[in-house]
């Protein structure tokens, strides 16, 4: 089978687009467990003071942001957890590496956000029902707006490195800041309306909007996480412009590229060219070229971790379509 001539050229000496691309990718996961174990202690903060506010002025919204914000913290740690994983090298076990580990951490994540969603809906669903005064309503909104300004500032931070080392697990938990911060921003001015405007309604119509901002955040990873997971590539172009730039590259070759298979890893991915050529070609001089087509194609696609390049020798395939059916 043709399948075993094939050259996995990541196996050969580190060049030093590779050597450079690996650090990046250590600087990147050492830089998001730092702000994942900084979101994780911020977050539970404040989850905790939302909550002893919640008890102390009976308000739904508050509890719920409070309930929201603990619910971050346990996916800002699974987030964590994924990132410190991911930087386990290949073994026996996971050749490929543990990188999906990361696209894992994101889909538990997700399912913890629709049951806490659920939570929050079925009691403001309650309180709806049932409205009731807000008592101590300037404390209760100070804490709050304080907790929506510390939300923001770190999901910004956060936000920033996700899309600076391209983290999916990063980047699902800074939407999830994004919206902690800004279901805090709703919480104060639910509380206002109840409390300063009569309509005690609002405070449980807060708690709803909450948790419809944890199911769309939700609904994002799942998709992302679920997609990964499964090895769908979302963009398929990309294998056609990496077929283009190949055969472009190595016209005087005289070489085709049949195809080109990409699989998502989670912040990375693998491709699988395979490439039409003379069978008469020898192995070093195949070798050779394998390791400047795994050049070129990481020069372009800093995402393309990993490249195997399998030769089909033309006149082999010449003589199948010859012979008789």
């Amino acid at each position: 089978m043709d399948d075993t001539f094939a050259v996995d050229v990541v196996r050969g000496s580190p060049t030093a687009g590779e050597t450079a691309k690996g650090r990046r990718l250590s600087e990147g996961l050492k830089a998001g467990q730092r702000i994942a174990k900084i979101s994780v202690i911020t977050l539970v903060a404040i989850g905790i003071v939302e909550l002893i506010a919640g008890q102390i002025s009976g308000s739904i919204v508050a509890t719920a942001d409070g309930i929201d914000s603990l619910s971050d913290a346990m996916i800002s740690l699974i987030v964590f957890v994924g990132l410190y994983l991911a930087t386990r090298p290949a073994n026996k076990k996971f050749p490929f590496g543990y990188y999906k580990v990361e696209s894992f951490a994101a889909l538990i994540a997700a399912i913890g956000m629709v049951a806490i969603g659920a939570f929050i809906m079925f009691h403001s669903y309650e309180s709806l029902v049932s409205p009731h005064k807000i008592d101590q309503p300037v404390l209760t909104m100070v804490i709050l707006a304080a907790a929506s300004a510390v939300s923001l500032h770190r999901a910004l931070q956060m936000r920033k490195i996700a899309h600076k080392y391209d983290l999916l697990s990063l980047k699902t938990d800074a939407k999830n800041s994004i919206k902690d911060g800004s279901a805090s921003i709703i919480g104060f001015f639910s509380v206002l309306v109840a409390s300063q405007f009569g309509f005690l309604q609002m405070d449980a119509i807060g708690g709803m909007i909450i948790a419809g901002y944890i199911f769309s955040v939700a609904y994002f990873s799942l998709r992302q996480s679920s997609l990964t997971l499964v090895d769908a590539w979302q963009n398929p172009g990309t294998s056609d412009k990496v077929k283009q730039l190949v055969e472009t590259k190595f016209q005087s070759e005289s070489l085709r590229v049949r195809s080109v298979f990409l699989r998502p890893t989670g912040m990375m991915a693998h491709a699988e060219v395979h490439l039409e050529i003379d069978g008469n070609k020898r192995l070093a001089d195949f070798e050779s070229l394998s390791i400047q087509i795994q050049n070129l194609i990481h020069s372009k696609f800093r995402l393309i971790d990993r490249i195997s390049v399998i030769p089909h020798p033309k006149s082999i395939d010449a003589e199948m379509k010859k012979a008789p059916i």
